[in-house]
């Protein structure tokens, strides 16, 4: 359970509406909308290869500009079951960029899914299976959905310990083509229900 959670409502001055801003803490992390300027720290996280299984890949940088602003525009839409909500993880103390968590919508099993990376210099900190459990907190008291799901390769043991840790359950093992696969790849299925 996070420390604190604040979901606060402004006007946009321009257009006249008024819209959500995220903003989580836990104790070591911010979770919040994406802004522009987090193409550049995403885009040093992906030179190393490290995200490419995310579809992240070394020349992400090209693009980087156009995912945000499309991220930045499903935010406002805020509908998780039907486009992908990324939001910006920061560390606390210092506001610096280590990754990212939100959801993505599975037209092919038609279920809300987990979404997290972090840079590979921020890995094995505990911050993933932080900002996943605040996530999920918040997705389950601000959305009517009573259920998301996680998909996992098999061999990526560090991403299905953090799922895990954030109380998913594994439901199946199966062969899936994800979105980013060339071909089925053994996956590892998990979901979690409102009030786990």
């Amino acid at each position: 359970m996070s420390d604190i959670i604040y979901l606060r409502k402004k006007t946009d001055k321009w257009k006249g509406t008024e819209v959500w801003v995220m903003l989580i803490e836990t104790q070591r992390l911010v979770i919040r909308d994406l802004q522009t300027e987090d193409e550049v720290p995403f885009a040093e996280m992906a030179a190393d290869g490290s995200l490419n299984d995310i579809g992240f890949d070394e020349d992400c940088g090209s693009w980087m500009a156009e995912w945000v602003a499309e991220a930045k525009e499903f935010t406002l839409r805020d509908n998780p079951l039907m486009d992908y909500l990324a939001y910006t993880v920061t560390l606390k103390d210092s506001g610096i960029v280590v990754g990212s968590v939100g959801c993505s919508y599975y037209d092919d099993l038609q279920e809300t899914g987990i979404t997290y990376f972090m840079g590979a210099k921020y890995r094995k900190n505990g911050y993933a299976a932080e900002a996943v459990k605040a996530y999920i907190e918040f997705f389950f008291s601000n959305y009517n959905v009573h259920r998301m799901i996680a998909t996992v390769r098999d061999e990526n043991i560090s991403s299905w310990k953090v799922v895990e840790k954030a109380n998913f359950i594994l439901t199946e093992k199966k062969r899936y083509k994800d979105i980013n696969d060339d071909k089925e790849e053994l996956y590892r299925f998990y979901e979690i229900t409102r009030g786990k």
